[in-house]
């Protein structure tokens, strides 16, 4: 299935799988070209939505849920990230408060107030619950990649609720009926209000909040108010829990681990029961929240976001009322789904497929999003990659596919950089010029073998020539010349097609009708000459018979 917050606009896809190179656990499949979301696999990092070149994720909107709820009358009470502080330079928790009253908010607070509750609680668990090692829960992203990809790890996952939910919990303990909104740099906070309902209302991103004041032509004032007791403010950095807690657990260690892959590799460590008597604060993003998917792009600073974050928070807690561990408490189940694992004889064949029979074959390039070849063909077999993906499969496919073409053609084919040397030449084109192999020649002057006038007419004018029959000298051939010009590559294409057979047939027929004619003028001439003497002949002979007639008929007419 697709994720329910994360869309895909397919006009924009164009099949460049930057997003799964990105995915830490490949929840991410391709069809007719085009990525989609696996659902059951995603952990909702928004790290596909932050890398997609071409704007072909989309994170799906409730800006208008929450405008429903304000025109309908609802009271709605808004809770603030604590990253907020470095998304709007320069603007403190009463300037925004005051902002988003105006769009018809009831009223502002900080989600670091329910972070105090949240530390608070994993201080509790530490030193009153005896466990062996604990991993921190306000990502959810953390806890969609233990419950769905390392869920034997569940119980070490702090079954307590994150400041989001802490937070929203006790406005609406508060004030009964309220509308519960939070804003934040997570897109995975939208998956988690969707969970565990009844908690949080909605959820809307930074981006979604700074357009809504824009189209509202609101601009928070440049205001920084600062407060001792805040030091929850930390949170969304690195190692933020661990400021503001208590660390000084007898024999236990504590670590900050953030930046998804580390979160994973961490993960694999607890597997094989490598750390014990550890608290471990995990953050998918790098750099913790101040480095999320939604963070506006062009406040992405880690050093100024780290500044900004460490001059807003005070040197005390917030003055929260302690709440029961009843009250924080949160289960997690496991979302792992059955994925059938491949047998070796069917990735196998898939790597056969992909053109790899050898182990030499598999290059484990990455390219394709995966770590290695054998995994790329475990996911072809799972219905979430194409053998299209692998792209020196399909370099070495298309260069065998032209290469073929070109040893095929009855043409003589070369190449040719704007140097004029010699790229490629073709096995007809090796026989035309008379040459041993192709490797006489490439990398050479085109001029060895050949005039180079035509070319570098078409490299200056960039005007193609199309069938010019000429005579090569250098190889005592007719052929038909064609120069193409490709900008783009910067090389020259000439095609030479041979038709000395076809111009020896030519001139050949020539000669011989030139022989013909020569013949024919020839035997006119005789044949006049022989008429001309018979009419001689036939004019003498009948002179005479008249003078004798002539003479016979006075003879008759004497008697």
């Amino acid at each position: 299935m697709d994720s329910e917050y994360m869309t895909l606009k397919r006009s924009n896809c164009k099949n460049c799988h930057k997003c799964i190179r990105h995915c830490p656990v490949k929840a991410i499949r391709f069809s007719g070209n085009h990525a989609y979301i696996i659902g059951d696999e995603c952990i909702m990092c928004g790290q596909c939505f932050v890398v997609c070149p071409q704007g072909a994720k989309e994170i799906v909107s409730e800006l208008e849920k929450v405008r429903t709820f304000i025109r309908g009358g609802e009271t709605v009470v808004a809770t603030l990230a604590p990253s907020f502080i470095a998304n709007y330079d320069g603007v403190g928790i009463n300037a925004m408060r005051e902002a988003l009253r105006k769009l018809g908010f009831a009223d502002v607070e900080e989600t670091a107030a329910g972070a105090a509750l949240v530390k608070t609680e994993y201080e509790r668990m530490i030193q009153e619950e005896g466990r062996s090692l604990l991993i921190s829960s306000c990502c959810h992203s953390v806890n969609l990649l233990v419950q769905k990809h390392f869920p034997a790890l569940l119980p070490y996952l702090a079954d307590v609720l994150s400041p989001m939910q802490a937070s929203c919990k006790d406005i609406k303990n508060r004030i009964p009926g309220a509308k519960t909104v939070f804003i934040g740099p997570c897109v995975a906070k939208k998956d988690e209000a969707q969970q565990y309902e009844g908690i949080v209302d909605a959820v809307l991103t930074f981006n979604e909040l700074s357009d809504w004041m824009k189209s509202e032509g609101i601009t928070p004032e440049k205001s920084l108010d600062h407060e001792e007791y805040s030091r929850s403010r930390f949170f969304p950095v690195t190692g933020g829990i661990l400021k503001t807690m208590d660390c000084t657990a007898p024999g236990w260690t504590y670590l900050a681990v953030d930046g998804t892959e580390n979160c994973i590799a961490a993960l694999r460590d607890i597997e094989a029961g490598e750390l014990d008597h550890c608290f471990i604060e995990m953050s998918a993003c790098a750099g913790g929240c101040i480095g999320g998917p939604v963070m506006e792009k062009e406040h992405r600073s880690p050093i100024r976001d780290y500044k900004s974050v460490a001059d807003y928070a005070g040197m005390n807690e917030f003055a929260v009322k302690p709440r029961d561990h009843a009250e924080l408490g949160k289960d997690f189940i496991s979302l792992k789904k059955y994925v059938r694992t491949p047998s070796e004889a069917e990735i196998t064949e898939t790597l056969r497929k992909m053109g790899k029979t050898r182990p030499m074959d598999e290059l484990n390039c990455g390219s394709c999003g995966y770590e290695t070849c054998r995994a790329k063909a475990a996911a072809i077999i799972q219905g979430k990659a194409e053998i299209s993906m692998c792209l020196p499969y399909l370099k070495e496919k298309a260069e065998s596919f032209s290469d073929s073409i070109a040893e095929m053609s009855p043409n003589a084919i070369l190449v040719v950089n704007e140097d004029l040397e010699v790229q490629q030449i073709n096995r007809e084109a090796v026989r035309l010029f008379n040459l041993r192999s192709a490797s006489d020649i490439l990398g050479d002057q085109i001029t060895r073998i050949m005039d180079a006038v035509d070319l570098i007419q078409v490299l200056s004018t960039g005007i193609g020539m199309h069938g010019r029959r000429e005579y090569l000298p250098e190889c005592g051939k007719y052929v038909n010349k064609t120069i193409v010009y490709d900008r783009e590559y910067h090389l020259l294409l000439c095609i030479l097609q041979d038709v000395t057979e076809e111009e020896l047939q030519y001139e050949h027929k020539k000669a011989l009708s030139r022989k013909t004619i020569e013949t024919a003028d020839q035997v006119v001439e005789k044949q006049m000459r022989i008429v001309q003497e018979i009419a001689s002949l036939l004019g003498e002979t009948a002179a005479e018979t008249k003078i004798a007639l002539t003479k016979l008929k006075e003879s008759v007419q004497d008697e």
